[in-house]
Order: structure tokens, then sequence, then C-alpha cells
């Protein structure tokens, strides 16, 4: 069984069909000129001139030397619309200080760091380095530490709530602010 579809093109298809081959390439120089050379920019703007002209032919009138003055003007009011929003829009710029929180550390700052980490963790019980050591560097949950420490987990949770305070007030004596 063979089924044929026949293609339908309507009038607004011919119509913008037409818009282009006829007014495009006028429509993207006066965009492109009016936005300072920004050609993608002005790509977007006869698209929205041509998406206006299919969805209302009608108002575009004959694809005749008369639409093209019509279609200009929409070119024009879509340039200047897009100029006045964004004037109304904050300029954003980034400060000094924002600058300075978005670095991101470099290798010297991990080495320092660890280093100063290392340092405040001999402040703390060989228990309570113990348990922060399975937790935090080997990664092993709450049940696999207690396991091999051979301690209840009840155990391993109290030992890392205090040894993690005991790190964050000697962490604060060398100077380190935590969260």
């Amino acid at each position: 069984m063979n089924i044929r579809v026949a293609a339908t093109t309507t009038d607004a298809d011919t119509s913008l069909r037409t818009l282009y081959q006829r007014h495009g390439s006028a429509l993207h120089r006066l965009a492109a000129r009016m936005l300072g050379g920004d050609w993608h920019r002005a790509e977007d703007i006869v698209q929205e001139v041509a998406i206006r002209a299919w969805q209302r032919p009608t108002d575009i009138g004959p694809m005749d030397d008369t639409a093209r003055s019509r279609l200009l003007a929409v070119v024009g009011d879509l340039v200047t619309d897009g100029h006045r929003s964004q004037a109304w829009r904050p300029v954003e710029t980034a400060g000094e200080a924002d600058m300075a929180r978005v670095t991101a550390p470099d290798a010297v700052d991990r080495t320092l760091t660890a280093q100063v980490v290392t340092d405040a963790m001999a402040d703390l019980t060989p228990r309570q380095r113990e348990v922060l050591l399975h937790l935090y560097y080997l990664g092993r949950s709450v049940d696999q530490a207690a396991r091999v420490l051979g301690v209840p987990p009840g155990t391993v949770k109290s030992r890392s709530y205090y040894a993690i305070r005991a790190l964050r007030t000697a962490l604060r004596a060398r100077g380190v602010t935590t969260r």
C-alpha cells in the first residue's frame, strides 16, 4: 500500500519564503548596523520579524516594495525595544571583593591548609585522631569504623563529635576561621 502525503503550502508559508528572498538581506544589514555589528543578534531580530510576519501575514500585506518599509520599521522597533529593556537591567560587574571570594585555591593553598590541619590534629587525643582518620580520611562509615576500632557505633559518633569540636578549637587558635 503506497500512501502519498501531499505537501500543503499555506499563504503564510509562501509569504515567509518571499520575505526572506526579497527583504532578508536588507533587514539583516539594518539590524546589524543598529546593533553595532552584532550579526548574531541581528539574525535573532530578523527571525523575530519573520515570525511576526508569519503569524500575522495580513498585518504586513503583500510582499511588494511597500512591505520592505514596514518590515524595516519593525526591525527598528525591535532593536529599540531591546535597547530599552537592556537599559533597565543593572550592569553585571564583579567587584574586587567578589573576585577575591571566587578565586580557586591552588596547590600552595591546599598544601598550607593540609599543614595547618595536620598541626591542629596534634592537639587532639589519640582516640579522637583515630576516629577522624577512619571517618574522614579513609572514608569509612560509622558502622565500619566501629567494627575496625572494636567499639560500639554510638562511641564512634560521640568521639567524632568531640573530635570535630576540639579540631575546630585548635584551628581557631591557629587563626583559621570555620563556618
